[in-house]
């Protein structure tokens, strides 16, 4: 019986197949190896690096729009206790202000030319602070649709306004405000919200609104405080889970 098993064992069939199981064991360990040491590493950083370079750039854009908007506050009020009158409304500015093109009727309020003013103080504003030398560049007044020339944008390119109105969520009051201008995504605007006021589209002093980046002729209104929109009506809080790409803010003065 033992002659017959090693004659059982010495056929070329049974050989084939043990060699077989064996390199088919060592071949599943070489791509094992390949597979966990070689080729996930590099992808797991480049994963990584992808996701990483996402953050740094939202954290630029929130870093941007919350250094536009306390630059803007802080010029708002140097012009006023320069000039004891707010910009764009001041009734001397062409007196006092080298390279300024137009006066506002000194009511304290920045109204548009509709709301009853001789002319569109919330573009008048722009040129009366940057002329002052309070903000960077150089705008020139001109009545209707803001300009590259006459305001500033923010980072998505769409115009921000300092103005007297209500057009803000929540308990609104007329107010001075400075609004971001639209286009920006709920998720960006939720994160500006949480590091310099409550995280509440709705309350605080930072606020969704409706503006839709340009005064006259131009942009899509913002829309909030519904499912899918900028910001949930029941307890405010921006959508920061299912981001909208085009929403807008205001600071209240």
């Amino acid at each position: 019986m033992l002659k017959e098993f090693r004659e059982f064992a010495m056929r070329g069939s049974v050989i084939d197949l043990a060699v077989g199981v064996i390199i088919g064991a060592a071949f599943g360990k070489i791509v094992t190896s390949l597979v966990n040491d070689i080729i996930m590493p590099p992808i797991g950083l480049l994963l990584g690096g992808v996701l990483k370079g996402q953050e740094l750039i939202t954290s630029a854009r929130v870093r941007n729009l919350i250094s536009q908007q306390d630059g803007i506050k802080a010029a708002y009020f140097g012009f006023l206790d320069r000039f004891r009158a707010v910009p764009g409304d001041y009734s001397q500015a062409t007196t006092n202000i080298a390279g300024t093109t137009v006066n506002g009727n000194n009511n304290g309020q920045i109204r548009t030319a509709a709301a009853g003013d001789a002319i569109d103080e919330q573009i008048a504003v722009w040129e009366h602070l940057s002329r002052a030398g309070f903000i960077n560049g150089s705008y020139t007044y001109a009545a209707g649709a803001e300009t590259a020339a006459s305001a500033p944008t923010n980072p998505y390119a769409r115009y921000l306004q300092m103005i007297y109105d209500s057009v803000y969520a929540g308990t609104a009051t007329t107010r001075h405000n400075l609004k971001t201008g639209n286009q920006i995504p709920s998720d960006i605007l939720a994160e500006v919200d949480r590091k310099i006021d409550d995280g509440v589209a709705d309350g605080g002093t930072f606020r969704f609104s409706a503006y839709p980046g340009q005064s006259t002729g131009g942009g899509t209104a913002p829309t909030g405080a519904a499912a899918g929109t900028c910001y949930a009506a029941a307890s405010g809080p921006w959508n920061a889970v299912a981001p909208v790409s085009n929403c807008g803010a205001t600071s209240l003065f």
